[in-house]
């Protein structure tokens, strides 16, 4: 396939993560249509393990000082060098404009990175494109202005809901060196930020699955009544995916029911969410699985008997967009429980694909009884998730839409 002359910079907040799988997924397959990537990385690696998909990435992988005070003679030369920049009164005007709502370190950090990335662009540079709106746009946008570049995003979930509408709408106008165009996994996310904009389009893009990457559902034979309910969860023990109360639920099911729920993914609530359910009686009941790998975490799935996702929205405002482990658990045809949280309602239909319960105790409790209950309504609402999944939300069409809008970047089009 031709290639293109220029290369695409994308900006994440580390690489790999085995959280952000969604963002490895996107990458891979943009370089599988033709755009020359490089991944230019705020963080360093932490988790232990990784992703098949972060293997298959061919492009070269940056890292930019992840705190200034650990690269000082790197910033001090990225400094320099862009102080000569065509664009450094306009980045500088940027980040001052910035910095006087935003006085942190962090802000201050931003520009910094964005020095060191101005200085070492190799020159067949032709955009850049930042995968979140908050930190990796602020320096993607920074970036792009010193060098005189035009940039895109990516945004998700967290970063729509918790940035500060100031920055969204500096990012989403022209006057103010934003974006020439965005893109966002959800419907409701995508009005949200097309409504503060003022000037930068926001296309609705979903990830979708790449359905190659995952085995064929199991045949799954009916469950009886009397059996033990497989339940489990795959999420970071966050406020916003709702395990607190999802686990105060569990406690709430009747005595006699025989369940067991595993969960995966790591977390910073990991000791308060075992502490809690060692107060509520239930740990007995549960396994901790930590983070897992695709493979296992398929390897879970098809054993299961419904997947809980709680979703809610935190005290801060961050939620969920639509999370790729509701379409993972379809691909398995592994019956669906969560909440109608932002765009989760894109995907499950409450009552036709899936259930959608309030996030309160007693409603995840009546739900997990019903389905505990009524061995056939499961395989059900998964079996029309499953022709969902197939019929509206594989990977190919959002890569597709995806992939001209950055070849229109990158050749000075869009």
């Amino acid at each position: 396939m031709t290639r293109l002359p220029a290369r695409l910079a994308v900006v994440v907040k580390g690489w790999p993560r085995l959280s952000e799988t969604f963002i490895a997924q996107e990458l891979v397959a943009l370089e599988a249509a033709g755009l020359q990537l490089d991944i230019w990385s705020l963080r360093h690696p932490t988790d232990t393990k990784t992703h098949p998909l972060h293997d298959r990435f061919k492009g070269p992988v940056r890292y930019l000082p992840e705190y200034l005070h650990t690269e000082p003679a790197r910033v001090a030369r990225a400094l320099l060098h862009a102080h000569r920049l065509p664009g450094w009164a306009a980045g500088w005007a940027a980040f001052r404009a910035d910095y006087k709502r935003d006085r942190t370190r962090n802000r201050i950090r931003r520009f910094g990175q964005a020095c060191v990335m101005a200085r070492e662009l190799p020159d067949d540079t032709g955009a850049l494109y930042a995968h979140f709106l908050h930190t990796p746009a602020s320096v993607t946008r920074y970036a792009a202005i010193l060098r005189g570049l035009p940039w895109s995003f990516s945004a998700h979930a967290k970063d729509i809901w918790t940035s500060p509408e100031w920055d969204l709408r500096d990012k989403l106008s022209p006057a103010t060196h934003g974006a020439d165009f965005g893109a966002t996994c959800t419907a409701f996310g995508a009005d949200h930020l097309n409504g503060l904009s003022a000037g930068t389009p926001v296309d609705l893009v979903y990830h979708g699955l790449e359905l190659s990457r995952f085995p064929p559902a199991p045949d799954r034979a009916l469950r009886a009544v009397d059996a033990p309910l497989r339940m489990m969860s795959v999420g970071r023990m966050v406020e916003k995916k709702g395990f607190d109360r999802l686990i105060a639920a569990l406690a709430l099911l009747p005595v006699d029911l025989n369940w067991h729920w595993t969960h995966i993914g790591g977390g910073d609530l990991k000791d308060t969410l075992r502490a809690q359910a060692e107060a509520a009686g239930v740990a007995d009941r549960i396994i901790w699985r930590g983070a897992c790998d695709q493979p296992e975490v398929i390897a879970a799935m098809r054993e299961a008997d419904l997947f809980v996702l709680p979703s809610r929205v935190a005290e801060d405002g961050d939620r969920d967009g639509l999370p790729n482990v509701l379409m993972e658990a379809a691909s398995q045809k592994l019956p669906i429980l969560s909440t109608p949280v932002s765009a989760i309602p894109e995907f499950i239909t409450d009552g036709t694909h899936g259930i959608l319960s309030d996030d309160a105790p007693r409603a995840l409790a009546d739900a997990m009884t019903r389905v505990a209950c009524a061995p056939a309504l499961g395989p059900r609402l998964a079996e029309a998730a499953y022709t969902r999944l197939h019929a509206e939300f594989t990977m190919q069409p959002g890569i597709d839409h995806l992939a001209r809008r950055l070849t229109a970047l990158l050749s000075g089009a869009a």
